[in-house]
């Protein structure tokens, strides 16, 4: 029942666009991480495991920090 109409203006565009900009580069590190994988899991590569778990601690924060942005957004709406 709360629909609140809310005015798009230029701060918005822009908030958007960064917020969508740091998706991508979360999608980008996910496909940056797939011949890591391979080779660990398939050619039982230690040196790529090594990449691959620095990898996934990257996608963690930079998950966390895209989480808490949300979290702000949504807690000042």
């Amino acid at each position: 029942m709360g629909y609140i109409a809310h005015t798009f203006n230029y701060n918005d565009n822009l908030n958007y666009r960064n917020n969508m900009k740091r998706f991508e580069e979360l999608k980008s590190m996910i496909d940056s991480l797939e011949g890591d994988f391979e080779k660990f899991y398939d050619k039982g590569n230690n040196a790529a495991g090594t990449r691959v778990r620095k990898g996934m601690q990257d996608l963690k924060n930079l998950a966390q920090e895209i989480r808490l942005e949300v979290q702000d957004i949504k807690n000042k709406g």
